[in-house]
């Protein structure tokens, strides 16, 4: 499947940026993090996750 077509779940997503689920959750209820529900469960798609991490990044010292 192609990343462009990837969704993540809020456990894979959790994962990836190395913080609790419930952090993801929080992410997203705030509107930080676009999601999309499926059902009762969320699904990220993978570029918002690159998109908020890259943006997340600063110089240090």
């Amino acid at each position: 499947m192609p990343s462009s077509l990837r969704f993540l779940t809020v456990a894979e997503v959790a994962t990836q940026m190395r913080v609790s689920k419930m952090t993801v959750y929080r992410l997203i209820h705030s509107g930080e993090l676009e999601a999309v529900r499926v059902g009762r469960s969320f699904r990220v798609h993978e570029h918002v996750v690159e998109a908020y991490l890259s943006k997340s990044f600063f110089e240090a010292g």
